[in-house]
This record gives structure tokens, sequence and C-alpha cells, in this order.
């Protein structure tokens, strides 16, 4: 499947309160903590778009306080997790 590119105006851009090497990132995490908490995107494919691993994309959620969407099979995952890497 093909990727999708947003463009948005330099004049957009020079307005953000943000280091100018900071906006795609901070944008990107934005972006994945809004589609998780709308959910449509699941947690993983959301951290995987602002390429943000397990811990850091949850203390992202955390600080914009996005609540979790953990179910059963989210636990089982993890317990497996977990037991792998003893």
């Amino acid at each position: 499947m093909q990727g999708l590119t947003i463009e948005i105006p330099g004049e957009i851009v020079a307005t953000m309160k943000l280091p100018r090497k900071r906006i795609k990132e901070h944008l990107l995490i934005d972006i994945a903590a809004s589609l998780y908490q709308q959910e449509i995107l699941s947690f993983g494919k959301a951290r995987q778009l602002c390429n943000l691993n397990k811990w850091e994309f949850q203390k992202e959620l955390g600080i914009r306080k996005i609540e979790r969407h953990y179910d059963e099979k989210d636990l089982e995952e993890d317990i497996k997790f977990a037991h792998s890497h003893k």
C-alpha cells in the first residue's frame, strides 16, 4: 500500500512554537495519539506511526491523559512477552 503525505504550508510551520527539527516528530506523536484515542488505530500501529517503543508511547498517552484501551488479549500478550524475556 502506498504511503500518505500531508503538506503543511510554510507560513503555518513558521508559526509553530517548536524547534524546527522537532516539528515532524511532535506532529506524528499528536496524530498517532489522536487516532489511538478515537480507536482508529491500535496501540501497536499508533506507536509504529510515531516511531516510539511501547513505553515511550504509553508515556505520551499519559501526558495527554488518554486512557489505554487494554483488554484480556493485551494482557495475555504482555504476559507472553514478559515470560519470553526472563
